[in-house]
């Protein structure tokens, strides 16, 4: 049997998922990620993109608009701005999303600007992964 770490995904809503993990998929800030069980100890941020937690009975996949992930040998918590399951996206919730990082961009500071302008390229991308 594969070795696993604990694996916990809350948003400011909810706990989303709360299981022992093969492996876990992030989509970091400075690049995707997968972390397992014995990962050298890491906090990361996160960018849009989907975050897959790989079990030994299933598998879930989560939207993620940002937040942070904090790893260790043995577990990994994913705090996340906002997490919608794969199966639950759509098209209208994807928009939703997309018009929420450009009304940010909107009112940004011009020094968070161009931070602000890729969120919502991010959005725009993980809109275009999710409809695959």
């Amino acid at each position: 049997m594969a070795a696993t770490l604990q694996f916990d995904l809350v948003s400011p809503e909810k706990r989303l998922a709360s299981f022992q993990a093969v492996e876990v998929q992030i989509p970091g800030a400075n690049g995707d990620m997968t972390a397992m069980e014995g990962h050298a100890a890491t906090i990361t941020t996160l960018r849009p993109g989907i975050l897959k937690a790989v079990g030994t009975d299933k598998t879930l996949a989560f939207a993620v608009t940002g937040g942070f992930a904090e790893i260790n040998a043995a577990g990994i918590s994913v705090l996340a701005e906002q997490a919608v399951p794969v199966e639950d996206l759509s098209g209208t919730v994807l928009d939703g999303m997309i018009d929420q990082a450009r009304e940010l961009a909107a009112v940004a500071l011009p020094e968070d600007k161009d931070d602000a302008e890729k969120l919502v390229q991010d959005m725009m991308a993980l809109r275009q992964h999710a409809s695959h």
